[in-house]
């Protein structure tokens, strides 16, 4: 296997979410502008969402604001509701994301509702970017398992990647939140989803608690899969995912694909540099 593989980096937004010290606008934007630089085609920036809830997120317009946009790169916002999908579009996002999860259990404590509540909530957000021309992009969370249920079963992860996907959303990032998938398990779930949305419009994001993520990776290339998340310095975990350490580091991804023969279009040497700088900034010191 060959060609053109894609990573969309997650670290200023999934990487930085749950970081126990409030980071200041100016280092997030540092950051990203940094990013900017590397050659990536996405990057997520940040979120709108209820700072009482997520308080790392609350200077989302600032930082969206304030970093330099480059040609060729769409920055990403997450947004959980219709506010913050027009905080988002007010703030020059150039991608929206909407998340579920692929267990009840999760849906409850990470969105406070059920699956279809959820769901329901999207409606107004697809709407909306449908009649601005703005993509959006749909998460689901916990697609092999679950800290409070265990087992995910490929139906459940099939239910919700295809409402997403009739739903209107460009792209379904399947995130094997807890990094403890086998890649039997990632196979099996990617058969199923692959039979209800195109694996074109599939991305795969994975953790590496268990260090399974680049087999984890192999099998998603097996299945066709041609993007993944990925967060610089492997920035990141969940703070409704107890034990789920941080997300595939991304020059470990880029690496690692390129020594499979894929192209990435990443600067490595650039984003090893980068990768120094948000180590940095995990203990308040960044980096140039």
């Amino acid at each position: 296997m060959s060609g053109p593989v894609e990573i969309v980096e997650m670290g200023p937004r999934d990487g930085l979410q749950n970081e126990a010290r409030l980071i200041p606008a100016a280092e997030k934007i540092a950051l990203v502008d940094a990013l900017s630089g590397v050659g990536f085609r996405r990057i997520e920036v940040t979120s709108f969402v209820s700072p009482r809830w997520v308080p790392q997120m609350g200077d989302a317009a600032e930082v969206m604001a304030g970093i330099t946009r480059r040609a060729g790169v769409g920055y990403m916002a997450l947004t959980p509701n219709l506010k913050g999908y027009e905080a988002a579009r007010a703030a020059g996002a150039d991608w929206i994301a909407v998340f579920a999860s692929a267990s009840e259990g999760f849906s409850r404590a990470n969105l406070n509702c059920s699956i279809s509540e959820s769901l329901e909530r999207f409606a107004p957000i697809m709407a909306a970017a449908h009649a601005d021309g703005v993509q959006v992009r749909g998460y689901v969370s916990v697609v092999t398992d679950c800290p409070f249920e265990g087992h995910v079963s490929p139906r459940q992860v099939t239910r919700v990647a295809q409402a997403l996907h009739e739903m209107g959303c460009a792209e379904i990032a399947l995130g094997e939140t807890l990094g403890r998938g086998r890649p039997e398990a990632i196979a099996a779930m990617l058969d199923a989803v692959g039979q209800a949305v195109p694996v074109a419009a599939l991305a795969a994001h994975f953790h590496d608690t268990s260090g399974r993520a680049l087999e984890n990776v192999d099998v998603a290339l097996e299945a066709g899969v041609r993007v993944f998340d990925a967060a610089v310095g492997g920035l990141g975990g969940c703070p409704y995912a107890p034990g789920a350490a941080g997300n595939l580091a991304t020059e470990r991804l880029a690496a690692h694909l390129r020594g499979r023969g894929f192209d990435t279009g990443l600067d490595e040497a650039r984003l090893a540099e980068v990768a120094e700088m948000a180590a940095g900034l995990k203990q308040g010191e960044v980096r140039a």
